[in-house]
């Protein structure tokens, strides 16, 4: 463990608080390549939460301390001490507020956390996969543990929504599956015939584990908050947007300004759809393209199609609007194991970068693949978003503390930047016809929308006079999935997933929009105080090299390059 005597400064504070999390958490551990992780999962029950609590405290006193040591007011120590007080700050007051104990979602959960982890750990040798079996065994325990909060939060009338806990337990069902074929059955089909049995038992066991957790939710748990609301009030919300967006912001400018983007992206997409299919509106040019537009073939087919998508991105882009390290040019395409949400993601490359950075694309059963739908969500998931600047954090970590290129990523810092490359390749140019400009902007709408009705539904707002959509009624869950039915280009079961991810993680997906401004606004300020000197390549560089910060913080930093 890092030394936290009397004269640590902020960053040594910052990366001992690491290798303490660590210790508490050893699935991020496994996420940043600490073999010594492996073979354990974190313990979920209130005592464990407790002790995470107790750790974030004890770094907060040693922090207080830190800060008054001569050095600690350098940019960089005072960068770090200002991403730790305000992160630990925002963990303290969910968990002080018992939110750990009524966590269930159909995208954050234990269960999640849990099952994600695996699809990231190392199995090129039998050591390998003795690990991953030992991780397996450990499934029972850490699922009860999750029990256990949920149990106390149902003694304490703290209940989680209905529609996500529904959602939950049919994710459950799927990751167990049935006749020795579930999540953790396939995964370890591949192991090494020398540790079969030993595989297969540890498999049965970790699934065995999850029905036992299914069948206590829907039984259990689901009977006794039925009736629930799923929207989660002013106060909380309030306590969860600042946890993922690292300040406490003005929720009713927020709401305005979702509308205000609404009207201009919607203005937008009507000239485009119009060069793509004269007198139609927005979404009857999508449902065209859907039908008629370019599209992939075939799930692997769909997968290299993405990967060569980055790659000719990296090629185009390093050297002219960014300068890349040659391991932060390398990004895998990967197809997303089936059960899980349905919105692509990204996980980052290890600490050594000996496990690259990927994107995931959930094909959801579909073979066919539109076009319009995945070019700017990759350059959102991927290039030049989520892994150019996460895998530039790993990078540049020597630069910085361990914790502000991992557990200090602030939500909404991330998904503003990735929001913010899509922009950016439309003003370069990377968006040349009708086709992917509108789907850009369908992606954009949809970001737009998620802070009208994250905000509108969980605080039951006012549909503003002006909306061509139920004006001056207050927003229901039921009114928001018909909204965002209506206003996106994708599936019905994607809307439906995505809606159930707004009310079981409230808060986050605000960050996209209000993210994205927050980079604009340092981008525009730092361009203004240099004007015809402004350098954007070595603006961008800088400013993905600075490390994770809250919103506040962030435009404030920005502002400086």
């Amino acid at each position: 463990m890092s030394d936290t005597s009397h004269s640590a400064l902020p960053r040594q504070v910052a990366d001992a608080h690491v290798d303490a999390y660590i210790e508490l958490d050893p699935i991020t551990g496994t996420y940043l390549g600490v073999a010594e992780s492996s073979r354990r999962l974190p313990d979920f029950s209130p005592a464990g939460q407790a002790a995470l609590a107790g750790l974030a405290r004890e770094t907060l006193a040693k922090l207080d301390a830190a800060e008054k040591l001569p050095g600690a007011d350098s940019d960089a120590e005072r960068r770090c001490g200002r991403l730790l007080r305000e992160r630990l700050t925002a963990e303290l007051g969910v968990h002080d507020t018992d939110e750990g104990l009524r966590v269930v979602s159909n995208l954050r959960s234990p269960v999640h956390s849990l099952r994600g982890v695996f699809t990231v750990m190392p199995t090129a040798t039998d050591e390998d996969w003795a690990a991953v079996a030992a991780r397996l065994r450990a499934v029972p325990a850490a699922l009860e543990g999750y029990r256990a909060s949920l149990e106390l939060g149902l003694e304490r009338k703290l209940y989680a929504g209905p529609r996500a806990t529904a959602t939950f337990v049919g994710q459950l069902t799927a990751w167990a599956g049935s006749r020795g074929s579930g999540f953790f059955q396939d995964f370890v089909s591949p192991g090494p015939a020398a540790l079969r049995a030993e595989l297969d038992a540890a498999a049965g066991q970790a699934a065995a584990a999850l029905v036992a957790l299914r069948d206590w939710t829907s039984e259990v748990y689901a009977p006794a908050i039925e009736g629930a609301p799923d929207t989660v009030g002013r106060e909380r919300y309030a306590r969860w947007t600042r946890y993922y967006n690292g300040t406490d912001l003005d929720l009713d400018e927020a709401y305005a300004y979702g509308w205000s983007e609404y009207h201009r992206l919607l203005a937008e997409m009507r000239t485009e759809a119009e060069k793509i299919l004269p007198g139609a509106g927005p979404w009857e040019a999508l449902a065209h393209l859907d039908a008629h537009g370019k599209h992939i073939e075939g799930v692997e087919e769909v997968r290299v199609w993405l990967q060569e998508l980055m790659d000719e991105a990296i090629e185009a882009l390093d050297g002219t609007h960014f300068e890349l390290a040659e391991r932060v040019r390398k990004v895998e395409s990967r197809i997303a194991p089936a059960g899980g949400a349905a919105a692509p993601y990204y996980t980052g490359p290890s600490e050594d970068f000996s496990r690259p950075g990927r994107t995931w694309l959930p094909t959801m059963g579909e073979t066919r693949f539109p076009v319009y739908d995945l070019v700017s969500t990759w350059y959102h998931e991927g290039v030049p978003g989520h892994h150019l600047q996460i895998a530039q954090w790993k990078h540049v970590a020597q630069n910085l503390s361990r914790y502000q290129t991992s557990l200090g990523q602030v939500s909404a810092n991330a998904e503003g930047w990735a929001l913010y490359a899509e922009r950016l390749m439309d003003e370069l140019g990377f968006l040349p016809d009708a086709e992917r400009r509108l789907g850009y902007l369908d992606a954009q709408m949809m970001r737009a929308c998620r802070v009208i009705i994250d905000i509108g539904m969980h605080l039951e707002l006012e549909i503003p006079a002006d909306s061509p959509f139920h004006p001056g009624e207050r927003w229901t869950p039921e009114l928001a999935q018909e909204f965002f039915g209506g206003h996106s280009g994708r599936p019905a079961d994607f809307v439906e997933s995505e809606l159930t991810r707004y009310l079981s993680m409230p808060g986050q997906a605000i960050g996209y929009k209000l993210g994205e401004r927050a980079w604009l606004l340092g981008r525009e300020n730092a361009r203004a105080a240099h004007g015809d000197a402004f350098d954007a390549k070595a603006w961008h560089m800088a400013a993905l090299s600075q490390g994770s910060l809250g919103l506040d913080d962030l435009v404030d930093e920005l502002s400086r390059l």
